[in-house]
């Protein structure tokens, strides 16, 4: 909530901050409108028995969800609506044509957005408009959560009132965009939409197509007591930094920011994003002797109670040191040794004894690269790039990194190529030289994949023109 002016609006600690009664549109009979008889006895104007037999089966069902939406809908009456009405009924019935023929009815709009900004808007418009006229235009529209998705129930009641009144009233929370999404608004609409957005919620669009897509991060130090650096801070600071590249796509194709702030990966960084900024320490972790014994004794529940196991009292050689990855941990029966050296972050036994191990103190974040999950050719894990770097504000250490690779992958990138492709196909290598670091051990990815370096002449001791006679006198057969 970052416009000038507008950063308390829904903040319990300002005095006069906006509340839900400020900017709600609909009154309680109008929310609450119908009953679970009148539900049972609703029929929608069109036949949909093929997706209705999704209805039977023991998970919930959109189906039935949409079918509350357009019964609430209808009786609130078109008048007190922005689209039209029946919006939730044609949907129903498209996707039912779409299971009877096989294929989708949905067409991509293109470019479709709002004044100064390209992104934020996906367009779509249906191929059978005159079917189903209510879905002839079905945008949907990216709205960028708050940082770590902390919510008051004010606010959602607000944004939830405004998808009802200028969309469809179907919501998305969250995706694997990580934005807020109101599915289904009309192409009149969205200016409005973006007004109330904007002045009355105050939040902003989120991105889509070849842009910076909206950064999101984890509740980080909020509420996470294995926090290495304030992941939602730096989350809001290059948010506001990189706003250009937000909303006006420039980039080959999508680039996405996560902000993990400790290896548990809560926002699943390094599988997700394309830069993948992960909490992490320099030095060793923090041992509580003491605490560790009582762990031992079962004077502390395992996993600080998270866990009710039923195999019997902790054992700490069986739970903890057999289960380290590195096996670089030892217990002798009264203290416990980490080789630290060896340790590859997997959070394991911090989490399963929290009172007794904690993050090292010396803490900062590691930033990885090209994660994606393509449908061609499956998921690909980001790359360790940098192992370490320090978190502090203003962050330009970070700011200079995200510089040079924005600056490189749109002249190197190729039309729909994220960066990770685009550093398989031109090396590892060059993308250490572009970012200007050393190759490092934590590079490696697969040991033994791929046996060949290219070196530069430069490189080389003596450049290409050796001698072999004075090699052979260094080397004899």
């Amino acid at each position: 909530m970052g416009i000038e002016g507008q950063e308390h609006l829904w903040d319990k600690e300002v005095t006069g901050h906006r509340t839900y009664n400020d900017i709600r549109i609909f009154t309680d009979e109008q929310l609450k409108n119908y009953t679970e008889d009148e539900l049972k006895n609703f029929k929608i104007k069109h036949d949909i028995s093929m997706i209705e037999k999704l209805e039977t089966g023991p998970w919930p069902s959109f189906v039935s969800d949409i079918k509350r939406e357009a019964l609430h809908r209808k009786k609130i009456g078109q008048d007190e609506l922005m689209i039209p009405m029946e919006v939730c009924e044609d949907l129903l019935g498209q996707v039912e044509l779409s299971y009877h023929e096989g294929e989708t009815h949905w067409k991509h709009g293109g470019i479709v957005g709002v004044l100064g900004y390209g992104g934020g808007v996906i367009g779509r418009y249906s191929d059978q408009p005159q079917k189903f006229p209510a879905v002839a235009h079905f945008h949907t529209i990216r709205v960028n959560q708050p940082g770590a998705k902390f919510y008051t129930t004010d606010w959602l009641r607000s944004f939830c009132d405004l998808c009802e009144y200028r969309g469809s009233g179907i919501t998305n929370l969250h995706g694997s965009t990580g934005d807020l999404v109101m599915l289904g608004a009309t192409t009149e609409q969205l200016e409005p939409i973006f007004f109330d957005l904007t002045h009355d919620l105050g939040v902003d669009l989120g991105g889509s197509g070849g842009n910076l897509r909206t950064p999101s991060d984890c509740i980080g130090p909020a509420r996470c007591e294995y926090a290495c650096y304030d992941n939602m801070d730096l989350c809001y600071d290059l948010t506001m930094t990189f706003q250009d590249e937000l909303h006006r796509p420039a980039f080959p194709y999508k680039f996405k920011f996560k902000f993990d702030a400790c290896p548990n990966c809560c926002t699943a960084a390094i599988a997700r994003s394309d830069m993948a900024y992960i909490g992490n320490w320099k030095d060793d972790i923090r041992i509580n002797q003491a605490a560790v014994k009582a762990y031992v004794g079962g004077e502390i529940p395992r996993n600080g109670g998270a866990v009710q196991a039923d195999w019997g009292p902790f054992n700490i050689q069986e739970e903890i040191i057999d289960n380290c990855p590195t096996k670089c941990m030892s217990w002798d029966g009264s203290k416990l040794t980490i080789n630290n050296a060896e340790c590859t972050r997997c959070m394991h036994c911090i989490n399963a004894m929290p009172e007794a191990l904690r993050v090292g103190a010396d803490s900062g974040l590691s930033i990885s690269f090209g994660a994606k999950a393509p449908i061609l050719e499956g998921a690909q894990i980001a790359l360790m790039t940098i192992p370490f770097m320090y978190a502090k504000k203003p962050y330009d250490n970070i700011k200079a990194l995200v510089g040079k690779v924005f600056d490189w992958w749109i002249e190197e990138g190729k039309n729909r190529e994220r960066i990770g492709e685009t550093i398989q196909r031109v090396s590892l290598k060059t993308f250490c030289e572009v970012l200007g670091i050393p190759p490092m051990p934590q590079m490696v990815k697969e040991p033994r994949s791929n046996p060949y370096v290219f070196f530069k002449e430069s490189e080389v001791p003596g450049g290409w023109t050796r001698d072999i006679n004075d090699y052979r006198k260094r080397h004899p057969r």
